[in-house]
């Protein structure tokens, strides 16, 4: 019997789990926290399909040429077709396990416009679509607990890889109730760890997504890819602790964006650019286009009945009233882009296997399908999908032979022994805070060269000064650890972004404003010893 650890236990890896469990594989499914509290519950717009009750001329090819599109053809066409082509079986396998779709008024599964799509193929639940699949697979994971071929492993964090000679043997978890490290052994290894909020601080995602995991399998000798490609969603709105998250189902019902001018008429800017369908361009083409006003922006539902934005727009509804007093059935809404999803992390094959033999990486850490720019509605199809390709290509993987790490566990165990012991403290979280405000300074919608150098330049400060930094026992000591792949995987996101020398999707550099073709591919960077080596994936050696 194989057995696999997955690190996360959102919708993709409850997905690989489940995947597994159902081949026959033991499987460990770590995560600091339980799947409730995990990001995914926060994914409010909904999943792409095409379905038979689709409008007559959508078809799967055109779901297809639109995700390419939207990632500005940065993503490979194989895996995209693979992705939209499961996307009706995942449809109905959500069904089939309990996720509670909105209907339409035939009882059939209902769907609406999002941003960047030729057609309306957005199915949703109310607008918390996250949140039910979720529990759905949360029933599916107790399931195969009971039978004993899935073991939850709570309060564990990622520490490190067991990787020697470019093949993964296991991980070391952190016990954050036990302040101890353990070694966990594999066949294989799926991270599943999100993407990388805390680079950038207030986002819409969730602190848990730290990138951390990231930065260290990439000082272990893991590829990274397409790390500049930041989405800033469109429509956000700010509170005291975060930017809260103004779906785009609010766009698909109808909503207008617009501002006042200097006789405080309102001008509907998307609109007068790109005509009638301009509210739902591309999260890329909208999130620019509020940064070009320079005004603050708003965005109006008020002018549907009450009853159909109570019907289909709850949470938001409830969102805006609670945090911000604002009533959407009769008020606009102010909003802002901010910092959204990751397009970029680990590089990943077709059957998402990383640089890495038999380590897979699957959801928002893996940059696979969604090129330069995630279309709505793609991601939640990529987490399910995904986890189920990964699973494939793992039953696939012949067993090879095992290897003992128990030295580097002792050491490893040493180093944080010994940093806890140590009277001497840093501000950690105002290093972290410090981090995100030159990420959110310098790599902005629109970045530049001068930018990108002087946030490279600050982010070297704090990694050079690290080995001087003693740790702070005010905190946990996973949060100390982890501080050092954060900073290298933020010198590696600037790094990448100065190397990309056009605008391209989600990627705007005020002095190359165009797309160039010398740049039509991903962009891959390795690490060695300090030394950040970037190039471009001109033969496909990651996904095709």
């Amino acid at each position: 019997m194989k057995n696999v650890l997955i690190i996360g236990s959102g919708i993709s890896g409850m997905s690989c789990a489940v995947n597994c469990a159902e081949k026959g594989m033991h499987v460990i499914l770590a995560s600091p926290f339980p799947s409730e509290r995990a990001q995914s519950v926060m994914a409010a717009g909904g999943i792409n399909a095409v379905l038979e009750d689709n409008e007559e001329d959508d078809t799967v090819e055109s779901h297809i040429k639109d995700t390419l599109k939207g990632g500005a053809y940065l993503a490979g066409e194989e895996s995209v077709r693979g992705l939209c082509e499961g996307a009706g079986k995942i449809i109905k396998y959500l069904e089939d396990i309990g996720t509670v779709f909105s209907l339409d008024d035939k009882g059939r599964p209902a769907h609406r416009a999002f941003g960047g799509q030729s057609h309306k193929r957005t199915y949703y639940c109310g607008a918390s679509t996250g949140k039910q699949i979720v529990t759905a697979l949360n029933m599916e994971v107790r399931r195969f607990e009971t039978a004993g071929l899935i073991e939850r492993r709570l309060g564990m964090c990622f520490h490190s890889g067991l990787i020697k000679d470019g093949i993964c043997y296991g991980a070391i978890l952190y016990g954050e109730s036990t302040n101890k490290l353990e070694a966990v052994y594999a066949d294989a290894v799926v991270m599943a760890t999100g993407g990388q909020n805390v680079l950038f601080g207030k986002t819409t995602g969730s602190t848990q997504c730290d990138g951390y995991a990231a930065g260290k399998l990439f000082e272990q000798g893991a590829v990274l890819k397409n790390l500049e490609f930041i989405q800033y969603h469109p429509t956000t709105m700010e509170t005291a602790q975060k930017r809260m998250l103004i779906s785009e189902a609010v766009r698909g019902e109808g909503g207008r964006l617009f501002y006042l001018d200097e006789n405080n008429e309102r001008v509907y800017f998307m609109e007068n650019k790109y005509g009638p369908e301009g509210n739902l361009q591309t999260r890329d083409v909208v999130s620019r286009e509020i940064y070009e006003t320079g005004k603050d922006v708003y965005l109006d539902i008020s002018f549907l009945d009450r009853k159909t934005i109570f019907a289909r727009l709850p949470e938001v509804y409830e969102l805006c009233l609670k945090y911000r007093n604002i009533d959407i059935t009769r008020e606009p809404i102010p909003v802002a882009p901010s910092v959204h999803f990751f397009m970029g992390g680990l590089a990943v094959k077709n059957d998402h296997e990383t640089s890495i033999r038999n380590l897979y990486a699957v959801g928002e850490c893996a940059s696979i399908y969604h090129g330069a720019n995630r279309l709505g509605g793609n991601s939640l199809l990529a987490a399910v999908y995904g986890g189920g390709v990964a699973a494939d290509a793992i039953t696939r993987r012949e067993d090879g032979e095992k290897i003992l790490f128990e030295d580097v566990l002792k050491k490893e165990q040493e180093k944080l022994t010994q940093a806890a012991d140590t009277e001497s403290t840093f501000a950690y979280a105002h290093i972290r805070d410090d981090v995100a405000k030159i990420m959110q300074e310098n790599l902005g919608i629109v970045r530049d060269e001068k930018s990108l150098i002087d946030g490279m330049e600050q982010i070297d400060f704090y990694i050079k000064s690290a080995g001087q930094i003693k740790y702070d026992n005010s905190v946990l000591q996973y949060f100390n650890y982890s501080l050092p792949g954060i900073l290298i995987l933020a010198r590696a996101v600037l790094t990448c972004a100065r190397f990309r020398k056009e605008s391209r999707g989600s990627h705007n550099r005020k002095e190359f404003t165009e797309i160039e073709a010398g740049f039509s591919y991903p962009t891959l960077i390795s690490y060695d010893n300090g030394n950040y080596s970037v190039r471009l994936d001109k033969e496909g050696e990651y996904e095709s």
